[in-house]
């Protein structure tokens, strides 16, 4: 866990406070490393290492400071409560839109006809391996009775534009219309 004295950390049990440093101590004969939380109104928590895995450094809004809990209280268990509930209601949602998502029946494009081999043969450079791999995937997946969900990603340069070109050509041959939403001007003009 890579933290600092005064960043804000998460007990699972105890809720947000603030890191202070590992102290070596003796409890009941045994000495070992514990974290040092300091909670609301000076409440400390000594937690011993081979409890580490319950505390994590916390993640929120940058330059939001966080609501510091008090030991013993009751608003963290509610925040984790409502924090539950909240995913649990969420999965839920998923779910019912991916069932409900499997029932759509989508539009089935053709197969490539000798436009898209006369635009695909106009294509000035030699596509790499993995330029053909996912120009298969894509087609295969507009070709099918299915509505499409393929993410093509690569990095800048590598010919994820001339995908997207014979993609949206592929629909417009089949009467459909295409809307290409790009995020740079340069993009936009090839």
């Amino acid at each position: 866990m890579d933290i600092s004295s005064g960043d804000y950390v998460v007990h699972i049990d105890h809720g947000i406070g603030i890191y202070r440093e590992i102290l070596n101590l003796t409890v009941k004969g045994v000495k070992q490393d514990y974290l040092l939380i300091e909670y609301a109104q000076g409440d400390k928590l000594y937690v011993p290492v081979d409890q580490f895995n319950l505390v994590h450094k916390y993640i929120g809004i940058k330059d939001k400071t966080p609501k510091i809990y008090r030991l013993g209280g009751i608003s963290w268990g509610k925040a984790k409560g409502k924090a539950k509930r909240s995913i649990q209601k969420l999965a839920q949602e998923l779910y019912n839109l991916y069932v409900a998502r499997k029932e759509i029946r989508g539009f089935a494009f053709s197969k490539d006809n000798n436009w898209q081999q006369e635009l695909e043969m106009s294509f000035p450079y030699e596509e790499t391996y993995d330029q053909l791999q996912a120009l298969s995937e894509v087609k295969a997946d507009m070709e099918i009775v299915k509505p499409m969900e393929r993410l093509v990603c690569g990095d800048v340069g590598y010919g994820k534009t001339e995908i997207a070109i014979r993609a949206a050509f592929k629909a417009v041959l089949d009467g459909k219309q295409v809307a290409i939403l790009a995020p740079t001007t340069i993009l936009v003009q090839q």
